[in-house]
Formats: C-alpha cells, sequence, structure tokens
C-alpha cells in the first residue's frame, strides 16, 4: 500500500489526514514507510460512541486545523464499515477545494455498508466480527492489543 501511495503522490504536496482515534497506530506505521515529503493532520469523528454499531450520526469531536484548499489529501482511516463516518469526512474535506481527496482504509467491511465509499487503498476486508486492537477500541478499550482481534465477550480480555 506505502508503495502505491509513493508512487502516485511523489512530486505533490501530501497530507495525511488521519481519522482519529481508531486510526493512529495505522498510520504511524504507514507514514515511516512513506519516503517523501507529507504533512499528519488529525480529526477526531464520533459515530459509536461505547455501542458495537454505528449510531448512524457523525459528530465531529476535534475539527482540522489547517488550510487544505488545493492541497493533495489521503484520508486515513481504520476501518470502513458503513460508511458514515468515512462519507462525513470526504464531503466535510470536499468543501474546502483540495487539489485531490483520497482514502486510504486499513480494513473494510463492505457487507455493513449503508454509504457507498470508495477506498483508493485498502489494506484488507474483514468478516462480519467486531475487532479491536492495533489502535481500534471498542469503548475506549482494547486499542493497546498488538494485534487485529475479534471481540467475542466484551466483557473479558
Amino acid at each position: 500500500m506505502a508503495t502505491d501511495i509513493r508512487r502516485d503522490y511523489l512530486g505533490r504536496d501530501l497530507l495525511l489526514i488521519s481519522i482519529l482515534k481508531g486510526s493512529f497506530v495505522f498510520t504511524a506505521d504507514l507514514i515511516r514507510r512513506l519516503d517523501l515529503p507529507l504533512e499528519v493532520h488529525f480529526v477526531q469523528l464520533s459515530s459509536y460512541g461505547g455501542r458495537m454499531e454505528s449510531a448512524g450520526k457523525v459528530h465531529l469531536v476535534q475539527p482540522l486545523h489547517c488550510a487544505i484548499m488545493g492541497r493533495h489529501i489521503l484520508v486515513v482511516e481504520d476501518i470502513v464499515d458503513t460508511g458514515f463516518t468515512v462519507s462525513f469526512i470526504m464531503e466535510y474535506l470536499a468543501r474546502e477545494r483540495p487539489a485531490s481527496l483520497k482514502l486510504c482504509a486499513l480494513a473494510n467491511k463492505p457487507f455493513r455498508r449503508v454509504v457507498p465509499v470508495t477506498i483508493d487503498y485498502l489494506g484488507f476486508t474483514l468478516p462480519d466480527k467486531f475487532i479491536v486492537g492495533y489502535g481500534i477500541d471498542w469503548d475506549e478499550k482494547f486499542r493497546n492489543l498488538p494485534d487485529i482481534c475479534a471481540l467475542e465477550d466484551k466483557g473479558s480480555w
């Protein structure tokens, strides 16, 4: 994935926008593999709360604090699930008229999609499981697991 991104953005003014909190570990690993000049900024959105399913309403918790007009933007997300969160941020950023706007996702759950989403760079597709670890949480728990794990019983480690 990093090889494709590096090839596509070589010589461009790349701005990565990482969606907090779930994608921070993936973003950290990804940028270490991108051998090109770039900036990283963060935006925090919420659609799950403490639930295991998206509420369908996205809240902007921490807005972006940089200009993006005319910049090449790559949004980095942990999981594209229903599509509500990604659709929200892509529309939000498109209003600022970037030169280009693409999406990089660690994982995809296409069977849960409610809103159509185009993923330009994808790590892998997930089965119908609720996952945690590698920065991904359930109710702020389990982010510190070093691997991606299916959460079978939310009451135990």
